[in-house]
Formats: structure tokens, C-alpha cells, sequence
């Protein structure tokens, strides 16, 4: 199977057309129908349902699309760090990261490494611990962010020098908005929002005393801006770290840490025996030389 016509399958998943797909790959309509239909003859299965107004995918064309995109991006990955092997720091990091205030650790080295390399890029892909180790063992980022209790030990690492603090976000006019902190058993029988991560082996569900599975569970988010809105409307109240939604002014919301304190602890983690840009090499030591100098 060619990059080549990955490549086009991608496109034609993406524009959902065949004639917008051919314009922006430069070809005739009937070349890149061919094409495709070739790929479809040599996998034996059918990757698109060819419609009047729309092209769709397959139960096996989007199985191909989720692989494809990680190939043609690892791929072109490779490509750009061969040609950018040579003394010129430039280039783009790959960097994956959940939400949390320690990304600001981060965006500081990066602004401090500007100021030499300018023509450095970096790539933040934002999702959750699983999906962040995925990404960093196939090769597709080159740094994660990555939460206790995932097993680092297939990793080296850096621990971050700040913690993210649990509690919960809620509406001003909620009862339970004139505690200055919340105990487990304030959370018992309330309507609860909760990161898509959250299992009940996790150490905020230990702290709150009950297995998700014994929780008023209203929603689930990947997103906390998307857990603010819902909380927002009144869904519930959203088990998040703290300082990620502004909740200052003149906001409905705001924000109660738990009680006894609930910590996540992180480390900055890459591949063992990684083959580095030099853009992510000089990266990595000033990222270790400003966590040895961290002063909060």
C-alpha cells in the first residue's frame, strides 16, 4: 500500500467529495476514483459508500482512516527530521499534553528557547494520559505530560515541580458554594461530572471514599472547558483541577478544593533510547535545566 494513495483516501474522507478532494490534490476527478477503487481491489473491501451529495466511510474505511492518519503523520514526521538533520536548530516539536497548569512549565522553556532558536515550532496535541502514551511509544509526539498512577517506568522522565489540585468546579448560587473546601461525603449523592479518564482505581476516586460505580455520575468531559459549560447550565458539578477555568469577576462560577488535599502528580516523558531532532535535543535540556532551577 502506497503513501501516496493513503493520502488520498484522506482526502477524499476528509472534503467528503471526490471533486474537492481531486481539486485540492491537483488531479482529475476519474484519476483519484481510480486510484481509490485500486486501493479498495487490493484491501478486498470497500472503504467508501459512494453517495449522490457525499462520499462516506465504511465500517472498514473508517478503520483505515484512524491507521492512515497516523502513518502519513508519522511519515512526514520522519521526513521533515532528515531533512532538517544538519546544524540548523529548526523544526517542529511534538509535544502531548492533557490540561493542566504544568503546561505553563513547558511554555516557558519554549519562550526562553525562541530567543535562540526562532525557528523552532511546537505542535501541543491535547488529550488524556492514554491517548498521550499511545502517541509517544508509536513515535508520533517526541514529549507527554503524564499523570500518576500511569506506569512511567517504559519512560525516562522529569517530575514536574508543581501538582494540579482537585476539587470542584460548580455554580456561585450552589449550597455548596459557601464551603471554602468539600469532603468526600459532600459529593456523594450529587449530580457529578467527571474526566472521561476517571476509574475506580484512580486515586480521586480513593479520596472520595465510594467506586464510580456508587456516584451520581450525571456526565463525562475530555474537554474541562466543555465540563464548565455544563456546569454552567446546571448538569452538575465537575471534578477538575484548579486554575484551568478562569472563575475571577464577574463568572457564575467557582471553584472548592477537596479536603484532605488531592494532588496529581506529573512527569515530563519521552521514549528510552529516543533518536531526537536536534530542536527536541535542545529542547529536553533546557526543559531539565529549568526544572533544576525551578523556584516557585
Amino acid at each position: 500500500m502506497e503513501t501516496r494513495l493513503l493520502k488520498y483516501f484522506l482526502a477524499v474522507a476528509r472534503e467528503q467529495s471526490f471533486s474537492k478532494a481531486a481539486d485540492s490534490l491537483f488531479l482529475s476527478q476519474p484519476t483519484l476514483s481510480r486510484q481509490l477503487k485500486d486501493l479498495e481491489e487490493e484491501l478486498g473491501k470497500q472503504l467508501l459508500i459512494r453517495g449522490n451529495k457525499k462520499v462516506t466511510l465504511t465500517e472498514e474505511g473508517m478503520i483505515l482512516r484512524k491507521r492512515a492518519e497516523e502513518i502519513v503523520e508519522l511519515i512526514e514526521k520522519a521526513e521533515q527530521e532528515v531533512r532538517l538533520s544538519d546544524e540548523d536548530i529548526s523544526g517542529t516539536i511534538y509535544i502531548g499534553a492533557g490540561e493542566t497548569h504544568a503546561i505553563s512549565l513547558i511554555a516557558r522553556t519554549a519562550n526562553k528557547l525562541n530567543e535562540t532558536y526562532p525557528n523552532i515550532l511546537y505542535n501541543f496535541y491535547s488529550a488524556d494520559g492514554v491517548d498521550v502514551s499511545e502517541r509517544l511509544d508509536k513515535g508520533l509526539i517526541d514529549f507527554g505530560l503524564l499523570f500518576e498512577p500511569t506506569d512511567i517506568s517504559s519512560y525516562d522522565s522529569i517530575p514536574i515541580p508543581i501538582h494540579d489540585t482537585w476539587g470542584v468546579l460548580m455554580r456561585r448560587d450552589s449550597p455548596l458554594a459557601e464551603k471554602e473546601y468539600l469532603e468526600a461525603s459532600d459529593l456523594w449523592d450529587i449530580p457529578l461530572i467527571t474526566s472521561r479518564q476517571q476509574d475506580d482505581g484512580s486515586m480521586l476516586s480513593k479520596a472520595l471514599g465510594k467506586p464510580d460505580g456508587m456516584l451520581n455520575i450525571a456526565a463525562q468531559y475530555n474537554l474541562v472547558y466543555n465540563a464548565s459549560v455544563m456546569v454552567s447550565e446546571g448538569m452538575g458539578y465537575a471534578l477538575a483541577f484548579d486554575k484551568l477555568i478562569n472563575v475571577s469577576g464577574d463568572s457564575n462560577l467557582c471553584f472548592r478544593p477537596l479536603y484532605p488535599k488531592v494532588e496529581a502528580v506529573c512527569h515530563f516523558a519521552w521514549k528510552k533510547y529516543p533518536v531526537f531532532t536536534k530542536a527536541a535535543q535542545k529542547f529536553l535540556e533546557q526543559f531539565r535545566k529549568d526544572m533544576q532551577e525551578y523556584d516557585p
